[in-house]
């Protein structure tokens, strides 16, 4: 892993330009979602923490580029922005690579092949991979034309090797289908998300604060969980619910619970289903729910707490981040051994992680075939397989009633949590782990790139409709084909045409006036060849022009006299 150190070894400018969509950056949105507040914490550390001295963005509309020049500018930052966008996507050979807020960069490294596939390096990183659009972009790599100088990060090792079994199931089907043997695939680094280590440092006042506003008095324990509060697409909470039963009972009288779940209900049904299971489940434990994005209730709800728990069981999730800010905080943490908590949290040093149990591999084809068919939504899905997943109760109960009862464990575990959050997942750190990728696979790119055999149709599905459609014509105009002038008043016949609708509406791809009067002068003395005619504009002109000749056949301006 590298150190701060390393960043010492880096060039002044390892950086990457940004596909840039306000919405993959902010949790403004109406519907928050992971990914919108990892998208919007990369931001916040990339332009903390970037080495770039300016700006590339790749943008599908040019008011997103004003939105991150405001961006730039709320954080600090004045380097000079370069904007990309469909019209001018060559210019990303300059950065020499672009990072994509998502896996799917197999649909641009389509995009790129009509300019190189070593032209630059494209970077993605998975969020979710549990989703139908996440793993057919995953395995679509295995036949996109990505290339070693690519990267799709995975934020967790229980990610990688998800999406490494995806590979090598694509992989077999290609193998027997097609015999492919040989596959070339993107780099799979594992980098974790990062956060921002202040945002979760508190002073006594403020915790003293955030306990008043939750109602949580001396003798009263207070246990965070914090995220998405849907039992189908996060973590089902009955375990949890049970747990803090089990422990809560194992206190010493006049000792009180009380668990606070801040995040955002999807709508009510789900908000109900919470506050009966609730009731069930732990009767003797207050359970307080607050929306975390109103008002002071997000901050009130980390400062107040004593202890944070997660006990996630889905298979959208891949990292986790509330755990890593839950340490940062300096709360020891309570969280099922699942995906991502595996890197990040230290059994026995920053909390506790609980055992989980789900089926052997066989039992679940039906639940795919379901999600594949649209039987069952996503949501459905996640619902269906997280209800498979157990998470060790008895255990759980175990750790959160030795952290209730033990004010010093808490403050070791939570002392030892908040070195590693800084240490280990602080923007600060983690931006150089990013910049030491792309600077990796920019030499990766100059050392295999250039032994890169073009294609003559890089882009199958799209290729030159000239070639496509060959069959189509009578005849194909070519450089040695003859043409002249149809009518003396060609300039003037042309000129009249252009003025109809159903004709200029190609003005987008047609020669300047200035070249078509080159062309039309070029025939004032008799026939000539096409080449002869485009011979004398700007090279990187004349294929167009070459091209147009057959439209001023089509208008009646020119006739081919010879087929050469």
């Amino acid at each position: 892993m590298p150190s701060e150190m390393d960043r010492s070894l880096l060039p002044a400018q390892t950086t990457a330009a940004l596909f840039f969509h306000p919405e993959a950056y902010s949790t403004g949105g109406p519907k928050l979602m992971g990914r919108h507040a990892a998208g919007e914490s990369f931001l916040r550390g990339f332009l903390a923490h970037g080495r770039n001295s300016e700006f590339w963005l790749q943008v599908e509309d040019q008011a997103h580029a004003r939105a991150f020049v405001r961006a730039a500018k709320a954080a600090g930052r004045t380097g000079q922005v370069r904007v990309v966008d469909k019209h001018s996507l060559g210019s990303l050979a300059q950065p020499g690579a672009i990072f994509y807020p998502g896996p799917g960069i197999g649909a641009y490294a389509w995009q790129r092949a009509g300019f190189g596939h070593g032209a630059w390096s494209l970077c993605g990183i998975t969020h979710t991979i549990s989703s139908t659009s996440a793993m057919e972009s995953l395995t679509g790599l295995l036949t996109a034309p990505v290339q070693p100088w690519d990267a799709v990060i995975c934020t967790s090792t229980a990610g990688q090797a998800a999406v490494q079994r995806m590979w090598q199931a694509q992989a077999d089907y290609l193998r027997q289908r097609l015999g492919a043997q040989r596959l070339v695939l993107p780099q799979l680094p594992v980098i974790p998300l990062g956060i921002h280590a202040d945002d979760f440092e508190f002073s006594q006042a403020q915790r003293a604060a955030g306990r008043r506003a939750l109602g949580a008095d001396a003798a009263t324990r207070v246990v965070l969980f914090a995220g998405r509060l849907s039992f189908h697409a996060k973590a089902h909470p009955l375990a949890m619910y049970q747990a803090l039963e089990l422990a809560a009972q194992g206190l010493p009288a006049g000792q009180k619970v009380l668990l606070v779940e801040c995040g955002k209900h999807f709508n009510a049904a789900i908000g109900k289903a919470f506050a009966d299971a609730a009731r069930t489940a732990c009767p003797s434990v207050r359970v307080l729910s607050l929306d975390g994005r109103e008002g002071d209730n997000y901050q009130h709800a980390w400062a107040g707490a004593d202890v944070f728990c997660s006990l996630s069981d889905n298979l959208q999730e891949t990292f986790g981040i509330t755990p890593i800010e839950a340490m940062a905080a300096g709360l020891p943490v309570v969280v099922s051994d699942w995906d991502g908590y595996k890197d990040t949290v230290r059994d026995g040093v920053d909390g506790f992680r609980v055992a989980t149990l789900m089926p052997q591999s066989g039992l679940g084809v039906d639940l795919a075939s379901r999600h594949a068919l649209e039987i069952d939504s996503y949501d459905m899905y996640c619902g269906h397989t997280c209800s498979m997943v157990a998470v060790d109760v008895p255990a759980a109960a175990l750790a959160l009633g030795r952290l209730l009862a033990s004010p010093a464990l808490c403050r070791r575990m939570g002392d030892a949590g908040r070195q590693r959050a800084r240490e280990v997942f602080d923007w600060s750190v983690i931006m150089p782990r990013y910049e030491a990728l792309w600077a990796r696979l920019a030499e990766i790119r100059r050392q295999q790139g250039p032994a890169l055999k073009p294609l003559a149709q890089p882009w199958p599905s799209h290729g030159d409709p000239w070639a496509m459609f060959a069959s189509y014509p009578t005849r194909v105009l070519t450089p040695q084909s003859r043409l002249v002038l149809r009518w003396p008043d060609a300039p003037a016949r042309l000129a009249r045409w252009r003025t109809l609708a159903m004709v200029n509406f190609t003005d987008k791809v047609l020669p300047s006036n200035e070249e078509l009067q080159h062309v039309l002068t070029g025939l004032a003395a008799g026939s000539r060849s096409a080449r002869q005619l485009v011979q004398g504009l700007p090279a990187a002109r004349q294929a167009l022009c070459l091209r147009a000749l057959v439209w001023l056949v089509k208008l009646d301006v020119l006739g081919v006299v010879d087929e050469g």
